[in-house]
């Protein structure tokens, strides 16, 4: 088994209800889809934001699409219009679900490493 981030096996986009982060989890390959509903739980991404979500996390999957939706309540201290956070519309927390680490088969990771976006330490370049 090797660790790689969900970047390498999805792409992911956020918003806001209220006070609630609205986050879109979407695999890149259909075969990663079981993978990520094994390892991308409620209780893990709750765990991965720690402090961030004060309320629970709920998961609905998208099977059809190979795709999971988080509602992270809480995330967001009041939300956009009342919220003196830099983020109050929860942009971010797709950017930030992306970095979680998950463990995979070492073939999965050896095919799918280097695939997302991550700056690769050179200034502008992407990998």
């Amino acid at each position: 088994m090797a660790e790689v981030q969900l970047v390498e096996l999805a792409h992911a986009r956020s918003g806001d209800k209220g006070d609630t982060a609205n986050v879109g989890l979407i695999v890149y390959d259909e075969e990663d889809y079981p993978i990520v509903l094994e390892m991308v739980t409620p209780d893990r991404v709750k765990e991965h934001f720690k402090d961030m979500v004060k309320g629970p996390v709920e998961r609905f999957r998208l099977d059809n699409l190979h795709a999971v939706n988080f509602l992270l309540h809480g995330a967001l201290d009041g939300g956009g219009t009342v919220s003196l956070m830099t983020d109050a519309q929860g942009k971010v927390f797709s950017t930030a679900l992306l970095r979680m680490g998950i463990e995979v088969p070492d073939e999965v990771a050896e095919r799918v490493r280097g695939r997302g976006r991550v700056p690769d330490g050179r200034t502008g370049d992407r990998r």
